[in-house]
């Protein structure tokens, strides 16, 4: 009985033992009530402390311009608080990226790379646009991934009507080139030019002439055209954003007048009230053609750094009136994709300008060729292209 007795005892005492165990356990554990209250959003801290976080992160998401949020309740915040506020500054700051972005910064910033290259073809102009992506293909510092098999299958293409701001509404901005149109040097350097937008800026274009003594529109227009000498399009650069949410002005619509009556009394009138501020102009070397060199050379940009887009409007690529344009068309129409680039594309056109040197635009090859050499030698020291030849059957 009397072991009976102290075995109750002791199970008793064990009991009593582990209940005061678990609640002190418990107590020691976890803050007071009104803390983990007041921690619940921001740890309580001097208020140096409080503003310093707040700022650090406005400063980020402004930069990341992401619309500020309701601060969120996050599982650690009770650890964070001890840490003081740049902890939560950092802590708020990876929170809102994922919110406001909706996928990671490294894929965002892959689909800021993408360049959309836009044009009309139109008859028989078929062979002149595959010449021109392939010019883009050819010119191009990015590495092509992978080539699909088929030679049809060489880049992805849609075709769409010409309202690209009303039809491309995913897209941000393009590149609008002519069919006879031919890159010397990569794309991405014509994009660059997007940076350099002012705020009411939404399209880019060159100078369609650098002499005003020598430009069309200064000589024989009889309408509004803009600044001295007038813009070309062959080449277009366009923010489809801005051009989507831009009310244009139209105080140039006539009421009561013939075209005869418009001419230039109407630009007097009307001068202010035309959108020149919306366009950006990018140097002549951008928009080359025979203009430039068939009646001396007078685009300076191309004499210093080269040709870098070459427009051969007036037909010149396939006539004899303008050989030196026709050399450069050539060589790249002619070139297998698979061969060495100087070998196969910068010697023979080196060889083929011996033979314009009678003409005006062919007595400055440097000028022609100064961006093919250096884009080449670049994508070469890039090991942009690796050259897999089919195998020998």
């Amino acid at each position: 009985m009397r072991i009976h007795c102290k075995i109750v005892v002791i199970a008793v005492c064990f009991g009593v033992f582990l209940l005061l165990y678990f609640f002190w356990g418990n107590a020691a554990d976890g803050p007071p009530f009104k803390e983990v209250e007041e921690d619940t959003y921001f740890p309580k801290s001097s208020g140096l402390r409080n503003n310093v976080a707040s700022k650090l992160t406005k400063k980020t998401l402004d930069e990341l311009h992401i619309p500020h949020k309701q601060p969120l309740t996050y599982r650690k915040e009770s650890k964070v608080a001890s840490r003081g506020g740049n902890a939560i500054a950092k802590s708020r700051q990876r929170s809102d990226m994922g919110v406001g972005l909706g996928w990671p910064a490294s894929k965002r910033a892959r689909a800021e790379e993408v360049m959309h290259l836009a044009v009309v073809a139109c008859g028989n102009r078929l062979d002149e646009t595959l010449t021109m992506f392939k010019s883009a293909l050819l010119f191009s510092i990015k590495r092509i991934n992978q080539w699909p098999h088929a030679i049809t299958n060489k880049f992805q293409y849609s075709i769409y009507p010409i309202t690209f701001s009303v039809i491309l509404k995913d897209v941000d901005s393009l590149l609008y080139v002519d069919t006879d149109v031919l890159f010397l040097r990569p794309m991405d350097d014509m994009w660059s030019f997007l940076k350099a937008f002012n705020t009411t800026q939404l399209a880019a274009m060159a100078p369609e002439h650098e002499i005003p003594k020598i430009g069309w529109y200064s000589r024989f227009a009889r309408h509004p055209f803009y600044g001295v000498t007038g813009v070309n399009s062959g080449v277009m650069l366009m923010n489809l954003t801005r051009i989507r949410s831009t009310l244009f002005k139209n105080s140039m619509i006539p009421s009561g007048l013939s075209w005869e009556d418009l001419l230039h009394p109407l630009y007097q009138k009307y001068k202010n009230h035309i959108t020149w501020e919306c366009l950006y102009n990018f140097p002549c070397q951008w928009n080359y053609r025979p203009d430039h060199c068939m009646y001396g050379s007078n685009c300076k940009g191309a004499e210093e750094e080269g040709v870098s887009i070459l427009h051969g409007n007036r037909g010149v690529y396939h006539d004899d009136k303008q050989p030196a344009f026709k050399v450069v068309y050539d060589a790249i129409h002619e070139y297998p994709f698979e061969d060495n680039l100087f070998q196969s594309l910068f010697y023979p056109l080196q060889t083929k300008f011996l033979d314009t040197v009678n003409t005006l635009c062919g007595r400055i090859p440097q000028v022609f060729l100064k961006q093919v050499e250096k884009t080449m030698r670049t994508v070469y020291e890039k090991k942009v292209v690796r050259h897999v030849r089919p195998p020998p059957k």
